[in-house]
């Protein structure tokens, strides 16, 4: 396989973790990080990771480097400009969540990458953590049987007191949409690719630190065209018992007509058959980079997908879906009733 020249926007918090697995595929080699700031920053990690060059001006870079792909991690707001840029010159996108600002946005990106027939996958990680493909996995080969309930108490215990998220993602305080915009939208794809589409919510969120602007708690109830029901109970203020809470950011619990899949804070799956005694269920994973090492694995099944080796998952347009459901999560809560509509076709 050709090494594919891979290109970079942003050098904030969650960016390191891009380069790091960049570096660890050999399929890809990051030639260059492009930033509008703190270019000093950039040019730590940039020696870091092995990248050669940095650049301020999105524009020069792309002209002068002519890459393969480019891996856009910059706030949402930069978003629908750069992949502007991308598409006019027929480059093929990875564009981190949030996707935009707002709906109407994150529509217009991906009209712009449809347009010119140009490949957008959104950098959606979570399900890409490996105890959530094993439990894709395990759903797909009918351990648990017919589902009833997928449920995920989130539980990262960072939003208490006055200096909450300031150490490491300040802005979060000033997101006036928080908990299921910045957060919550994981979890929802995750419970697409585990549970199927979803034609319902309904949804209580609330405000739990004064000291900043969105929502940092809620209950969001799912109905799954298949019949089964999602549950996401999220409270960035309370913990949960894990040495890392960062790993799996909460406990999930999936319960099926077969018997129950449990996941702890540490990355352990245990399996209880109905009427039985619960064991854990082992299965391969490494405990690197961020959360598993999804990163590493989505890059690697982007990178497969644009190769030509098969079908990737989460298409700008696929995503859509994810940020419908978002809409109707935060109208449920507005309205105070259940918010209905017709799964993707």
């Amino acid at each position: 396989m050709r090494q594919m020249r891979v290109v970079a926007f942003g050098a904030g918090y969650f960016a390191p973790y891009h380069f790091e697995a960049w570096s660890r595929l050999p399929e890809a080699r990051l030639e260059a990080i492009c930033v509008r700031a703190d270019v000093e920053r950039a040019k730590r990690l940039a020696a870091e990771h092995g990248v050669p060059h940095v650049y301020t001006d999105a524009e020069r870079m792309l002209d002068e480097l002519r890459p393969d792909i480019a891996d856009i991690i910059a706030p949402p707001a930069a978003h629908l400009p750069l992949v502007r840029l991308c598409a006019a010159r027929g480059l093929p996108m990875i564009c981190q969540k949030p996707l935009a600002p707002s709906f109407a946005e994150a529509e217009e990106i991906v009209r712009v990458a449809e347009a010119a027939s140009v490949p957008l996958i959104v950098h959606e990680n979570w399900r890409f953590k490996p105890w959530f493909r094993e439990a894709g996995r395990l759903i797909s080969a009918g351990a648990l049987g017919r589902l009833y309930t997928v449920s995920f108490r989130m539980r990262p215990g960072d939003g208490r007191g006055e200096q909450a998220y300031m150490a490491r993602q300040p802005y979060f305080r000033q997101m006036p949409r928080f908990l299921i915009h910045e957060t919550g939208i994981h979890m929802v794809d995750v419970f697409r690719f585990l549970a199927g589409e979803v034609v319902s919510v309904g949804a209580l969120l609330r405000r739990l630190n004064p000291g900043i602007v969105g929502e940092d708690a809620g209950l969001v109830v799912l109905e799954f065209a298949s019949g089964a029901a999602g549950v996401l109970d999220g409270n960035r203020l309370s913990d949960f018992p894990t040495t890392n809470p960062r790993l799996t950011m909460g406990e999930l619990l999936i319960e099926g007509e077969g018997g129950a899949l449990r996941l702890d804070g540490e990355g352990r799956l245990f399996l209880r058959p109905h009427g039985g005694a619960e064991r854990e269920h082992a299965y391969a994973w490494q405990n690197r980079g961020y959360g598993g090492d999804s990163v590493h694995a989505f890059q690697a099944h982007a990178l497969a997908h644009l190769a030509g080796s098969g079908p990737v998952e989460n298409t700008g347009r696929a995503y859509l879906a994810n940020l419908r459901i978002e809409e109707a999560i935060y109208q449920a809560n507005a309205e105070g009733r259940r918010i209905r509509f017709d799964p993707p076709a």
